[in-house]
């Protein structure tokens, strides 16, 4: 028999470890999250939202919090980095936008999405947030689930959830299919005063340069207050992990010979954060026993549909509902929610990579990508992209 005593452990204090705790706590469930690192806290930069996740932060409750930080572009505009010419303009601001699926597209700073759901955990007295709790191993003993951290603590759970990121250890136990895949795509990033980017550059809408194996893409954050920058190229060079200062020289050559626009905005830059593009295969098999996976531990992907938070905000939901619905029976619960999500999350995973291959086209393929983005029409962006903007059922 289970022990309905313990709490659900999360491991993992990310977007997806907290909007796991938050849609539990939702359903009468009492979470205990366990993070690493010293604070609750995100690294990064600007993220996008699709209005598949505004869909989920209506249900639960974060709406008005995420509205406070978050900016509302008009149109999602894709450009040609060598000649200038506007491949695409999808006009996510627009009435039949909304109208179409309902609720907006956001673009939002990944510390303030990650407040927001901080904040609402912070409220609900079914959660409990603890920090310095590096997870070195689970155990599923039956009737529980014991998490051991490196500091020395031992916790007790009903089940644990791993949201513990791409380089997860939870999924290394259940899984074992050993690093992440490498994708030989370096992005650097940075967040930059808005007064300090020319007025001519300054727009409200997420603005894509696709150039031959690089990209740039700047949109405004935080109610247009800052700039977000993220500049994509391929490359050989790998050194993991976040927070890696970028070589602003190394840029200057990737670009070269790219619209003067794409090289203002690299040269108002001086300090890029770099970070190396991985992403795994799509699986089956997210769960074993009393232990299930989340956001990226199931499901890293590459950044160009940006919906890896949307992605891991979905499952959160969905797997809240399913155990809800399945009444103490973890096991169907966790198959309903793979089977729920594995192939929506699968298709995310294979399209982002295509979409990297577009972005970056060169030569035929580059004239190729440009007929035909041009001849496509808004309307037919915005129907293309209705598998995925229509989000879940809730």
């Amino acid at each position: 028999m289970a022990r309905k005593d313990l709490p659900i452990l999360v491991v993992g204090g990310g977007i997806g470890g907290l909007a796991a705790a938050l849609a539990l706590s939702k359903k009468g469930r009492a979470v205990q999250v366990l993070e690493q690192a010293a604070t609750f806290a995100e690294i990064g930069a600007g993220i996008q939202l699709g209005p598949n996740v505004f869909k989920m932060f209506d249900y639960l409750g974060l709406t008005e919090a995420i509205d406070r930080t978050a900016v509302f572009p008009d149109n999602l505009i894709m450009r040609d980095a060598l000649s200038g010419e506007e491949l695409i303009r999808v006009p996510v601001g627009s009435e039949a936008f909304r109208a179409r699926f309902k609720f907006p597209y956001g673009v939002i700073h990944r510390a303030d999405i990650h407040g927001a759901f901080l904040e609402a955990c912070q409220k609900s007295p079914l959660v409990t947030l603890s920090a310095s709790q590096k997870a070195v191993g689970c155990e599923d003993k039956g009737d529980r689930v014991v998490v051991n951290t490196e500091a020395g603590a031992s916790f007790e759970g009903e089940l644990l959830i791993g949201a513990d990121g791409i380089w997860s250890k939870v999924r290394a136990q259940l899984v074992g299919d050993g690093k992440p895949r490498v994708s030989g795509h370096i992005a650097y990033r940075a967040v930059i005063p808005t007064s300090k980017v020319p007025a001519h550059l300054q727009q409200n809408n997420v603005v894509l340069w696709a150039g031959p194996k690089t990209h740039l893409v700047h949109y405004p954050l935080r109610r247009g207050e800052v700039y977000n920058l993220v500049v994509v190229f391929h490359s050989s060079r790998y050194e993991e992990g976040w927070d890696t200062y970028g070589d602003p020289e190394e840029l200057h050559e990737r670009f070269k010979g790219e619209r003067p626009e794409v090289l203002e905005y690299l040269a108002m830059v001086n300090a890029w954060k770099m970070w190396v593009l991985c992403d795994r295969e799509p699986i089956k098999g997210w769960s074993k026993g009393r232990m299930v996976l989340l956001g990226d531990a199931a499901h890293p992907m590459l950044q160009y549909l940006a919906q890896g938070a949307c992605m891991a905000t979905e499952d959160a939901v969905v797997l809240a509902n399913k155990l809800e619905a399945a009444r103490g029976d973890h096991a169907s619960a966790f198959d309903a929610y793979e089977k729920e999500r594995y192939l929506r999350t699968a298709r995310v995973q294979l399209m982002a990579r295509f979409y990297g291959e577009v972005y970056h086209a060169t030569d035929v393929k580059r004239d190729l990508r440009n007929s035909l983005l041009k001849n496509a029409s808004p309307e037919g962006a915005i129907n293309g992209a209705a598998w995925l903007y229509e989000g879940v059922p809730v």
